[in-house]
């Protein structure tokens, strides 16, 4: 395991790898507010103990990345997708298996939309469509969006902050399981101490999209393998049917029972899963390393 600081274009970001650099890439992207804490270290070494070269990172706003003032972001979401690739850039990869979470299910799309040259395959998981108007889906459930409408949090208050995420976290895990909440507290409790300023991470909630050209989901050319719970309060299962069907080499696995998110009593199916996707055939396409 190695941390890597990024200083591309102004912009310091955080990174952290583990395995072979010689195995085929995979880069991990979490969903916004969250930072690289939340693809937990025993998932990650899992993926690199199958052979994989596994890539986290803080986005900005959260964990040891670059920190705006709260409410004055000065960036887009545009600018979060060209971050993944200035991570693969710092890291010399020309072309990785990219692997995103929620919103970082849409950053992975957008990245495979907009800079296609850089993406050799998608695994998304708990997301739905980066792309406008690609069909009418779902709503979030009523319980979930009970808790986003009447939680209370004193973002300057650090206890205050890690009692809200892990009712959030609470939610999000669908209420079919039991909840492991020593382990969502302690996850929470080393986010907010590891922040420069975890305030700052609620700049994702009001960033303007930014300039990215129009595009559609049936453009996208690599395979995408869809991973989604059959409790996910956030995005309803039928999110993650309608991607797998919208984007050409697209298949579902659905994890029966499972919220939102990558929960630990689902690694023994999704490694594997990713490990099938990201197989030696369509590592090969990965290419020379960027001088």
């Amino acid at each position: 395991m190695a941390e890597h600081v990024v200083d591309s274009d102004g912009i310091t970001l955080c990174s952290e790898s583990f395995g072979d650099p010689s195995d085929p890439p995979v880069l991990l992207v979490m969903g916004l507010g969250a930072s690289m804490l939340w693809w937990e270290a025993g998932f990650c070494r899992l993926l690199a103990e199958g052979g994989r070269f596994v890539i986290r990172y803080d986005h900005r706003d959260t964990g040891r990345s670059v920190t705006y003032e709260p409410g004055r972001p000065g960036y887009t979401g545009a600018d979060l997708v060209g971050d993944a690739a200035r991570v693969l850039d710092a890291h010399r990869i020309p072309a990785a298996h990219v692997v995103g979470v929620s919103a970082g299910g849409a950053l992975a799309q957008l990245l495979a939309l907009h800079y296609a040259d850089r993406v050799l395959s998608l695994v998304l998981i708990s997301t739905s469509s980066a792309v406008p108007g690609e069909g009418k889906l779902p709503p979030p459930t009523e319980e979930f969006m009970r808790f986003v409408s009447g939680a209370h949090v004193d973002w300057s208050d650090g206890d205050s902050v890690v009692d809200y995420q892990v009712a959030y976290a609470r939610v999000l895990a669908g209420g079919r399981r039991p909840f492991d909440e020593a382990a969502a507290r302690s996850l929470v409790r080393r986010d907010v101490e590891r922040a420069h300023d975890f305030s700052a991470a609620r700049n994702h909630d009001s960033l303007p999209d930014g300039e990215l050209s129009p595009a559609r989901l049936s453009s996208i050319a690599v395979p995408a393998l869809v991973i989604h719970g059959t409790a996910d309060p956030m995005f309803p299962l039928r999110h993650g049917e309608a991607l797998a069907q919208q984007i050409p080499e697209g298949r579902l696995l659905t994890l029966q029972d499972a919220g939102h998110g990558v929960e630990r009593a689902d690694w023994a199916t999704i490694v594997p899963a990713i490990l099938e996707h990201t197989a030696a055939d369509r590592a090969r396409r990965v290419g020379p390393s960027v001088p």
